[in-house]
């Protein structure tokens, strides 16, 4: 059975854009949607008791905001098969649960700017560190992100270690199904020549940055499907505001993040949190294997 696209919804014009963009998404991928309203009023109020006839007014706003997401996914999307649920505890630890049995899970933010950074860290990056499947986390705005069967462009950040990438297997799975180019994107910065690779030869001048920078996205795309077209970038810059440069033109910025053995945590670096404060684009933040 299909995994479903799991979407967090609050009642906010911001997640009511995350269930468009993830309606869009789930019906790309030919995945049921899954709309999850997540909240603490039945641990200080209680469940309504059987046959009383006036449910506790949370229980009813909790009830109508996923009833309300529905509706507006079947309106953008008919035939997508979509459920709900209200789930009586913190929205973080629902998600990171419900994140256990999803293909991914989308959330949104209230646009941009120091608030919007506070609302960010609250659920996005903690659920972001702990998710066992890819978090899309919408950034831009309705106008620009939440458009359906308009060509774009992905972007994946390319880290060191590229081999075997679960972010760039997404990158590309994701380029495909959308028809769209990958833009691999690579920083590196000059300081000098690069450490040398034990299994080269000894001879002959160690890389430089550079070319080091070229050969980590030549390694993460070696397998792309033939139908995806590939452009490598290898960028002279800091990481984070490389791929925030590159995001101003993109679609869905794509970037992995590893889970150390032994931890529940994702390590998200700098640029990770850089780009999912700051990304002109929807960003997905990947889990890769220890």
């Amino acid at each position: 059975m299909d995994l479903p696209l799991v979407v967090g919804v609050d009642g906010s014009e911001a997640t009511l854009w995350a269930v468009d963009w993830a309606a869009d998404e789930a019906a790309r991928r030919k995945v049921p949607l899954r709309l999850v309203h997540a909240s603490l009023w039945e641990r200080f109020e209680g469940a309504a008791p059987a046959g009383l006839a006036e449910k506790p007014a949370e229980q009813v706003m909790a009830e109508n905001i996923v009833e309300a997401a529905a509706q507006r996914a079947r309106r953008r999307r008919p035939g997508l098969p979509t459920s709900t649920d209200v789930l009586p505890e913190d929205p973080t630890s629902a998600l990171v649960r419900e994140s256990r049995n999803a293909t991914a899970v989308v959330l949104g933010t209230h646009g941009r700017g120091g608030l919007a950074e506070l609302l960010l860290g609250s659920v996005s990056l903690s659920v972001a560190e702990r998710a066992s499947c890819p978090v899309i986390v919408l950034r831009g705005s309705a106008d620009d992100r939440a458009r359906a069967d308009e060509p774009g462009l992905v972007v994946l950040g390319v880290k060191e270690g590229a081999a075997d990438s679960a972010a760039a297997r997404f990158a590309l799975q994701e380029a495909e199904l959308r028809g769209v180019p990958l833009e691999a994107v690579r920083a590196w910065r000059a300081h000098g020549h690069a450490r040398p690779d034990p299994s080269a030869p000894e001879d002959g001048p160690a890389p430089t940055h550079e070319q080091q920078a070229v050969e980590a996205l030549k390694t993460a795309v070696h397998d792309a499907p033939k139908a995806v077209e590939v452009y490598r970038h290898a960028v002279q810059g800091a990481p984070r505001p490389v791929l925030l440069a590159a995001s101003q033109d993109a679609d869905l910025l794509v970037v992995g993040a590893r889970r150390e053995r032994g931890h529940a945590r994702l390590r998200l670096g700098r640029v990770a949190r850089g780009v999912l404060h700051r990304s002109a684009c929807p960003v997905a933040v990947v889990p890769e294997r220890p």
